[in-house]
């Protein structure tokens, strides 16, 4: 495996991302479409999550292929960021043949960015200017770090952010990996900058300072968020996309295997007080995937999801009434 030309999940082919935030919410929303309808599931093993229209993702339900993915800030307000990328795909006239009406699919998840030191004080909700905003902008190139759904994002100890990763399988097929991490958790070792996922780094992609190499360290305290927030603030929400071809319920089991890549990078994870998503969207343009394919595409997945989430935080960078440092900073 090696990572795609641009390390992004738009290295899957026909993907494009658009991010739209505002620095005085310190919140914003990510958006992922294609060029056509895609197929897509979700697993989710937080105990605190919040999503629109995941229902329809599961391999037992009509819908075969959805319009968007949207991880949005603002808790349940950005479950309004959807709506916003609705309006901009009808208007596009995309969507789900329904007689003489397309409507548009497009599943969501939010994470909670309330009192991360933004100006929350609003008359009218911003999260569906926000989508719609977000969805105008899509494209092959995007930036990580603080943009999007990762402009407002926390961990136990660092400031979080939006992260990307990707590989090409000696296949041929591309797996990719988007995130918003804003975790309960730490993304580092205690008291270092050591990433949990240092040994899946890649060029020096996140700063290459390699793994924390303490034997005792799973008996160390781990710093929580709790510690500065209390019980909110919380969830990693992320998608996982292959141009292989999958049914429904193994792009399910992709997203399920994808869960594993936020096991390694943030600990601990899946909290109660976290709603931990994966999103997973297949393109079929590599055409079907057979048995093997798919259990390959599943690590890879998590690799990349871990990746995803050490670069989201690398990138981070600082602003005006920030809680927590970035990573950079403590180096």
């Amino acid at each position: 495996m090696r990572p795609g030309p641009k390390n992004l999940i738009t290295d899957v082919a026909g993907l494009r991302v658009g991010n739209a935030q505002d620095e005085h919410l310190k919140s914003g929303t990510t958006v992922l479409t294609a060029d056509v309808p895609f197929v897509a599931s979700v697993n989710i093993m937080g105990g605190a999550p919040g999503t629109r229209e995941t229902d329809l993702l599961a391999p037992d339900k009509t819908v075969e292929a959805i319009d968007a993915l949207v991880l949005s800030g603002g808790s349940a307000f950005g479950l309004d960021a959807a709506s916003g990328v609705v309006d901009a795909l009808r208007q596009s006239g995309r969507g789900f043949q329904v007689g003489d009406v397309c409507v548009p699919l497009v599943p969501a998840a939010i994470l909670f960015d309330l009192i991360n030191g933004g100006e929350k004080g609003w008359d009218e909700n911003p999260y569906c200017n926000l989508g719609y905003k977000a969805f105008q902008t899509a494209a092959y190139d995007f930036e990580i770090g603080t943009v999007g759904a990762g402009m407002g994002a926390t961990t136990a100890t660092l400031k979080g952010g939006l992260g990307s990763a990707s590989f090409v399988l000696d296949s041929g097929i591309t797996v990719g990996a988007l995130v918003a991490v804003n975790a309960f958790g730490s993304v580092t070792t205690p008291g270092t900058n050591h990433f949990w996922a240092a040994q899946f780094e890649v060029g020096g992609e996140y700063g290459d300072i390699g793994p924390d190499i303490r034997s005792d360290i799973c008996t160390l305290p781990l710093p929580l968020k709790s510690d500065l927030f209390g019980d909110q603030g919380n969830t990693t929400i992320a998608i996982v996309a292959t141009d292989a071809a999958l049914t429904k319920a193994q792009a399910m089991r992709m997203a399920v295997a994808a869960q594993d890549g936020i096991g390694r990078a943030i600990l601990p994870a899946h909290t109660p007080m976290d709603g931990d998503l994966v999103f997973s969207a297949a393109t079929g343009q590599k055409g079907q995937a057979d048995a093997d394919q798919v259990m390959e595409i599943g690590h890879a997945a998590a690799l990349c999801l871990s990746r995803a989430i050490a670069r989201g935080v690398y990138a981070a960078v600082p602003a005006q009434n920030d809680i927590l440092p970035v990573w950079s900073s403590k180096t």
